[in-house]
C-alpha cells in the first residue's frame, strides 16, 4: 500500500498537527506541513469544496521559514505544481479563491501566477481586492447617505515619482469548467436606488450583486506585534469567498498556505469543515490561538 493510501486509510485526525472541534459538527485541521506534500497525504481526489489561499508573491518578503526569492520560473513551476494538488483534490464543481498582488516594479506578478495555471482552471471571475479607495462628492452624485469627499482603507504609501500607491490585489476564482454556480446574493448589497427593486424580475430584494470589486479594509494595528505575519489577509476576504461559493452541510475548505489562521477563523465564523497547511511551526501555532480565542467568543455568545 502507498504512503498516500496509508495515510487515508489511517485516522485522519491522528496526522495533524492539531485538530479543533468547531459547530455543526465540523473540525479545523491544522498540518504541520508542506502544502505539496500535505495535500498529496491528506486530501482525497475530489474531496475539497473550495479553496482559499494566499501564496507568497516571491518579492522577498522576509517569511520564518519560506525562500521568498527564488527565480521567477522556478516560482512559477512551484506555483503550476500547486495548481495540480489544487486540481486533483477538487470537486468538479468547486472553486479555487487565490489572493495575490503585483509590487511598483513588477505588475506581472499576478498575471504570470495566472497564467501558469491557465491549462488547469478556467479564469471564471477576476475580482479586485480594494484595499483603499478615495471618493469626491462631486463624482458620485445626489446620495442622502454621502456628505462629503470619502477616503478610506490602509496602504503602504509609496515614495516615488514613477509609481503610485498600490490599493488593490487580486482574487483569481478558478474552477475546472467554468460552470460553477455560486450564490451571488450570499454577498449582496442593498440598491442604491430603491425604485430599481420589482421593476426587474431578478430584483425582487433589495439585495443586488455586489459585482467583482470588493473593499475589505485591514485592521488597523498599533504595534507590529499585533501582526506577527508579514503578508496575511483580513479574514472577511476568505469569509466572502467561502460565502459566494456556498455555505451548505458538508462543505470542506482548504488553505494550502494557512499563515496566522486568517481562512481558518472564516471557516469557524461559518461552520464549515477547514484543513490548513502551514511550514511555519510559529505562525501555525499563532493561528490556532487565534481560532481558540475566537471559538471561546463564539461560545460566549451563545450562552
Amino acid at each position: 500500500m502507498s504512503t498516500i493510501m496509508q495515510r487515508h486509510e489511517e485516522n485522519f485526525e491522528s496526522s495533524a498537527y492539531k485538530v479543533i472541534r468547531g459547530s455543526r459538527g465540523t473540525t479545523l485541521s491544522f498540518f504541520l506541513e508542506d502544502c505539496l506534500e500535505g495535500m498529496r497525504l491528506n486530501l482525497k481526489d475530489r474531496s475539497v469544496d473550495i479553496v482559499v489561499t494566499s501564496p507568497p508573491y516571491n518579492i522577498g518578503m522576509k517569511y520564518g521559514k519560506h525562500e521568498d526569492n527564488l527565480p521567477r520560473q522556478k516560482y512559477l513551476e512551484w506555483m503550476g505544481k500547486l495548481g495540480e494538488e489544487v486540481k486533483r483534490a477538487l470537486r468538479d464543481d468547486g472553486s479555487f479563491f487565490l489572493n495575490i498582488g503585483n509590487t511598483p516594479k513588477n505588475q506581472w506578478i499576478a498575471w504570470d501566477v495566472a497564467a501558469s495555471l491557465r491549462e488547469k482552471f478556467v479564469l471564471q471571475n477576476v475580482i479586485h481586492w480594494v484595499k483603499s479607495i478615495a471618493i469626491k462628492k462631486e463624482d458620485v452624485g445626489n446620495y442622502p447617505n454621502m456628505i462629503g469627499d470619502v477616503s478610506v482603507g490602509h496602504f503602504k504609501p509609496i515614495v516615488s515619482k514613477r509609481f503610485l500607491n498600490d490599493c488593490h490585489e487580486y482574487i483569481f476564482h478558478f474552477t475546472k469548467f467554468g460552470e460553477t454556480k455560486l450564490e451571488k446574493l450570499s454577498i449582496g448589497v442593498p440598491y442604491q436606488d430603491k425604485t430599481n427593486i420589482g421593476r426587474w424580475k431578478t430584483a425582487t430584494s433589495d439585495n443586488r450583486d455586489r459585482g467583482n470589486t470588493w473593499f475589505i479594509p485591514y485592521e488597523t494595528i498599533q504595534r507590529k506585534s499585533e501582526r506577527p505575519h508579514p503578508a496575511t489577509f483580513p479574514s472577511r476576504l476568505p469569509e466572502m469567498c467561502i460565502r459566494l461559493h456556498g455555505v451548505r452541510k458538508g462543505v470542506k475548505v482548504v488553505d494550502p498556505f494557512s499563515g496566522i489562521g486568517s481562512t481558518a477563523l472564516a471557516s469557524l465564523k461559518l461552520g464549515v469543515w477547514f484543513i490548513g497547511f502551514e511550514i511555519d511551526k510559529e505562525y501555525l501555532d499563532e493561528s490556532i490561538s487565534r481560532v481558540l480565542s475566537a471559538k471561546k467568543k463564539q461560545e460566549f455568545r451563545k450562552k
